[in-house]
């Protein structure tokens, strides 16, 4: 008899273990379910990047306005929105610095082309300046917008070739006729602002 009650104690004892032991394995595959969860969160998180920015009045002129890059997946995507401009066509370059301290936003340097190619239009067979964003068009009130979509820039990722941080957008008075060197005869610089984060 003290066997048969020593054998259902012991039988006890291991099928409260054997319970014990499976909500601790459920346990934790909820936590490192919920571990595994949050670091996909902050990946996908920290692979957006977003940068801001203002453009003010240069060269006497009204122009002013807003881009913003975001960067998601290794594709930046450039949205801008000009207002205070004549109507027509207008450039809009990225230039190689983030410094428009210049009346005339000359401060900010040339065209920003870091693989050293020709001017021309963006996606040219015979190259073209990692800055040759394009023209767009103001309307009769002044106000115009482009988007851009590349993988060939990237926000803050250190690489010289596509790092557009640091550097400068800049609208000009006339249209870039995408031939003459180095950039595009589009005339004065009336609007800039720094690609900072």
């Amino acid at each position: 008899m003290k066997k048969i009650a020593l054998g259902v104690i012991m039988l006890s004892l291991v099928l409260t273990g054997c319970k014990d032991d499976k909500k601790k394995m459920e346990t934790d595959e909820t936590v490192e379910k919920e571990v595994v969860k949050e670091m996909e969160k902050e990946v996908t998180e920290s692979t957006i990047k977003k940068v801001n920015m203002e453009l003010e009045s240069r060269s006497g002129s009204t122009a002013k306005g807003t881009v913003t890059f975001v960067e998601d997946s290794g594709v930046v995507k450039m949205d801008a929105k000009l207002s205070g401009l004549t109507p027509g066509t207008h450039a809009i370059h990225i230039h190689e610095k983030a410094d428009c301290s210049a009346a005339d936003g000359t401060s900010s340097g040339g065209h920003w082309n870091p693989t050293f190619q020709p001017h021309a239009k963006w996606g040219a067979e015979g190259g073209y300046h990692k800055g040759d964003i394009g023209n767009f068009e103001a309307d009769a009130d002044g106000n115009g917008s482009i988007a851009l979509k590349t993988d060939e820039w990237c926000i803050g990722c250190g690489d010289d070739k596509k790092d557009i941080l640091g550097k400068a957008i800049i609208v000009h008075k006339g249209a870039d006729d995408f031939t003459s060197q180095p950039s595009g005869a589009a005339g004065a610089r009336v609007s800039c602002g720094g690609i900072i984060e």
